[in-house]
């Protein structure tokens, strides 16, 4: 029986909107772009590492482009959210994150999305490409001491790699592919198939291109991992425009519960 849950499920009431204003933008990395927000109405912002936030960004022909990215980190006590973009192609994210200076505006819904950390894990398996980098960051970070984590990302090279603090044990291993990200990435689902658990009950976080997280999330239970300890979202996939793809056992169900 497949675990497919029904659109119905996946509605829920209107997302709170806040109005942003940007304080800075600047590259990490030649491939990530950090844009900083700040809203003054940000004191009811509850979030967990690992959300997302809908950004309303203006697209070229006039219109709003609605896409979805993680919150790298929130500063309740500044009312600072930090968005990371990955610089590939030409959307109307990437634009916006190339051009946004001080004082520009946007309009955000959120936080929503179910990733986020187990709080009773005894272990956490972080799996993803550089899509899903921010996101695995800030439910690493959010780890508390003694909390015992693995963490493997495929990025184009060394030169891509960040710097990641934590005081939960961490395991990061970096995965260079040479190149842009792949759909899928062969080098992300091997590492999965050879992936032994841990003695106790662990989660798994597999996230980023749809197709090897689904082949990745069906290896895993083809091998009696249970289901259950899986969290897996699918952050993008060629021809997709915005919106993220909820995992299941037979179908895909983007992030408004439609096929």
């Amino acid at each position: 029986m497949n675990d497919i849950a029904p659109a119905a499920a996946f509605r829920r009431p209107p997302l709170p909107r806040w109005s942003l204003t940007v304080v800075d933008a600047f590259d990490v990395t030649a491939r990530m772009r950090r844009v900083r927000l700040v809203g003054e109405t940000l004191d009811g912002f509850a979030y967990r590492p690992g959300q997302d936030l809908v950004l309303n960004i203006p697209a070229a022909d006039g219109g709003t482009a609605r896409r979805h990215y993680t919150i790298r980190a929130f500063d309740p006590a500044e009312q600072l959210i930090d968005i990371d973009v990955v610089l590939h192609g030409d959307s109307p994210a990437v634009t916006w994150a190339r051009s946004a200076r001080l004082d520009d505006t946007i309009d955000a819904e959120g936080p929503r999305g179910r990733t986020f950390v187990a709080p009773n894990a005894d272990w956490h398996y972080f799996v993803g490409d550089e899509t899903c980098l921010p996101g695995i960051f800030a439910m690493v970070e959010a780890l508390p001491a003694g909390a015992k984590a693995s963490v493997v990302l495929a990025v184009a090279g060394p030169e891509e790699e960040q710097p990641l603090e934590s005081a939960a044990e961490v395991d990061l291993r970096w995965l260079h592919r040479g190149g842009p990200p792949q759909a899928p990435c062969p080098a992300l689902t091997e590492t999965v198939a050879q992936f032994t658990p841990p003695a106790g009950d662990g989660q798994v976080y597999l996230i980023g291109e749809t197709s090897t997280v689904r082949a990745q999330r069906q290896a895993l239970i083809a091998r009696g991992f249970p289901k259950e300890r899986i969290t897996a979202e699918g952050y993008w996939r060629p021809g997709r425009i915005g919106g993220h793809d909820h995992v299941f056992d037979a179908e895909l169900l983007d992030a408004r519960g439609r096929l």
